[in-house]
């Protein structure tokens, strides 16, 4: 299902770093555009985060700049958050399909499922002919002689490349190097701390009693996992009031807390709402930094308090559009969807099928969205936060509309808007339990538009179950 390539008023030459879902939708949406197109991968196969491995870094909290790195942080039980209908690209859906009877045809997959729909997608476009694996991107900069195009340095096995492109996608992810907590007295506490991207299986914590930094989604998710083989866990959450201590539902052994106050030398860990425990590991469940560790943008672009910027709606940095640009740094999103609208603007853009504002008036925008962050007392470390349930489809509809693309479709919305109610409502059983099979039939009539007449067959099947 290889649509026919829209001839471009402006064909570029163009590096994708990194073959993840942003990339792999990336390498798409430019190639539709009539770009030529290079995915470096630094790994041997597709999906980025998606593509498991039981092997973790063997620095725990992965602190150690000279370590090897693991890209994924998947652990072994993970299932999407989202349903895997509002999951899916917009013209590619994410269904159950007779055809794939031995995969995972639950509402909520785990990750290898996520991992084979990625696989379907490239293979159904033809992706991977353009993607170098085994091939790291060292160096990418403003190319010396002509500060418009970019300096591509790679290395694979066969040595170091140097080429010349006339533009870069960055699209590595962000779920790599780990933020961790500050704790009082930590120096001196004598038990064994780990970050969540290390974690993968439960049994390491059998018996131990277990301190949880970090109350989202994925850190509730983690402490139920663990909660089967450990003697207690106790979740940490900045979110809560000082005084919070409550017995979390569906387990004996799980309870939830303030913030840390301080940690001991005797292995106390001493919460703000009074309580102690006396702990033998600490997990950090504290997110991730975005870093570009390959990138010189000769300071036009940094990261600073987690805040990548200056960049004009998430994606272009003023002063180097368009030949520099991001795919995939808002985070609480529904994530493929919006890859694929960002990278439709992208290759539009560089197509000059949409012209992007001036320097000065993307730099303009840039600093009322910035002050409007500040206004609302929201740090910069939340900056590409999406947290408001509405912002991200209103970001996402700005994004369709710049490239004349259908807008975000109501049910997805709403279905996005459920998950998070029922997250709250039953924390434990949301993947399992729904009540909004109104969508589901809504959201497999919506798709079948994009269709052939073999996922039309998958409809009925569908619904008959």
């Amino acid at each position: 299902m290889v649509p026919a390539v829209n001839p471009p008023t402006t064909s570029c030459h163009v590096a994708v770093i990194g073959a993840g879902a942003a990339g792999l939708v990336a390498a798409r949406e430019l190639r539709r555009s009539g770009h030529s197109v290079v995915v470096f991968e630094r790994g041997n196969q597709i999906g980025g985060v998606w593509a498991y491995t039981p092997n973790v870094e063997p620095d725990p909290l992965s602190i150690d700049p000279t370590r090897p790195v693991i890209h994924s942080s998947l652990y072994s039980s993970l299932r999407t958050i989202i349903p895997r209908e509002c999951m899916g690209f917009t013209d590619f859906p994410f269904s159950t399909r007779p055809e794939n009877g031995y995969r995972d045809q639950r509402r909520h997959p785990g990750h290898s499922e996520v991992l084979a729909y990625l696989k379907d997608f490239a293979r159904e476009f033809k992706i991977e002919e353009m993607i170098r694996f085994d091939t790291e991107v060292v160096r990418a900069e403003p190319a010396a002689k002509n500060p418009k195009r970019w300096r591509v340095e790679s290395r694979n096995s066969g040595g170091v490349s140097d080429e010349i492109y006339d533009a870069v996608v960055v699209c590595n992810g962000h779920y790599t190097e780990p933020r961790h907590a500050l704790i009082p007295g930590i120096d001196s506490w004598p038990g064994k701390q780990i970050h969540s991207h290390n974690y993968r299986v439960p049994d390491q914590f059998r018996d131990q009693v277990v301190v949880v930094i970090g109350s989202s989604v994925s850190g509730v998710d983690i402490s139920r996992d663990i909660a089967n083989v450990t003697k207690e866990v106790h979740v940490s959450s900045r979110s809560t009031t000082p005084e919070t201590y409550e017995k979390l539902p569906g387990y004996d052994n799980l309870w939830l807390h303030s913030t840390i106050e301080t940690v001991r030398e005797d292995g106390s860990v001493v919460f703000r709402n009074g309580k102690t425990v006396y702990a033998d590991t600490i997990m950090h469940c504290t997110g991730y930094k975005y870093y570009f560790p390959f990138l010189d943008t000769k300071g036009e672009v940094i990261v600073e308090d987690n805040r990548v910027g200056p960049l004009y709606k998430h994606v272009f940095p003023p002063a180097l559009s368009p030949g520099l640009s991001f795919i995939g740094l808002p985070w609480q999103v529904t994530p493929f969807p919006m890859f694929e609208l960002q990278s439709k603007w992208v290759a539009a853009v560089l197509a000059s099928r949409v012209k992007l504002p001036s320097q000065e008036e993307m730099m303009e925008d840039t600093k009322m969205f910035y002050a409007k962050l500040e206004a609302s007392c929201i740090p910069k470390r939340y900056t590409h936060l999406m947290a408001e349930l509405d912002s991200q489809f209103v970001y996402d509809n700005w994004l369709a509309d710049q490239c004349d693309y259908p807008r975000i479709e109501k049910w997805r919305e709403q279905m996005f808007y459920n998950v998070f109610k029922r997250i709250q409502a039953q924390s434990n059983t949301y993947k399992d339990d729904w009540d909004d099979d109104h969508l589901i039939a809504e959201a497999y009539e919506d798709l079948v538009k994009f269709t052939s007449n073999k996922l039309k067959n998958t409809c009925d099947f569908v619904r008959q179950i």
